[in-house]
């Protein structure tokens, strides 16, 4: 009499050695390190595009400024505001009609309202807690206004390459240092050059 083994066939139940787990978690270790730049890289084209949006948002809010009341704001020389000139809080102040420091709006409108940043102590894409507008990159959007109206201000990238020859025939432009948070490529100064190296700087004009 032939008697039945209740054990159920091993082979069946056959499980994932440690090997084979170790070769699994290896496999997804690569994909994950091949995909790792590409999404960086999606990021950082992310980025760019919410800092040119910011920048027309900006040029557009000055330049409505001087539409409503016939003189740009705060200024009554070629003036420069982020890094490397003036602190751009006051321009701010009084582009979004906010009461501390503001004292040209006297019609209290809103020409720009930027969202406040998410960390304060790390500011990113928004109002700061010392009022200027960050980049997504976390350094204040340069901004340059013609105060004297000659129609007409420097090109903070010296003329070289392709940001336009200087001086700029414009009342109000606006540009953002970029991932390496200094002025043209590397911080030379130079937006675009022979060679056809860009800066990773955002402009307004271009």
């Amino acid at each position: 009499m032939e008697i039945m083994n209740p054990t159920p066939n091993a082979e069946g139940r056959r499980a994932f050695t440690i090997v084979e787990l170790l070769v699994v978690i290896l496999i997804i270790g690569i994909l994950v390190a091949f995909a790792f730049p590409a999404f960086q890289g999606v990021l950082e084209r992310a980025k760019k595009v919410q800092a040119k949006n910011d920048l027309t948002q900006i040029v557009t809010a000055v330049n409505a400024f001087y539409t409503e009341y016939g003189k740009y704001p705060l200024v009554t020389a070629d003036t420069i505001y982020g890094p490397g000139g003036t602190s751009s809080a006051d321009l701010f102040y009084s582009l979004r009609a906010v009461a501390s420091g503001n004292v040209v709006n006297t019609r209290q409108i809103v020409f720009i309202s930027p969202p406040t940043v998410k960390d304060t102590s790390n500011p990113r894409s928004g109002i700061g807690n010392d009022g200027q507008f960050y980049d997504p990159w976390g350094t204040p959007y340069a901004i340059e206004i013609d105060g004297n109206y000659d129609n007409q201000i420097t090109n903070p990238y010296g003329g070289s390459g392709g940001a336009g020859a200087s001086p700029l025939y414009q009342g109000v432009i606006a540009w953002s240092l970029g991932k390496d948070k200094t002025l043209g490529n590397n911080g030379n100064n130079i937006y675009k050059a022979s060679a056809g190296v860009q800066s990773d700087d955002v402009i307004s004009w271009q």
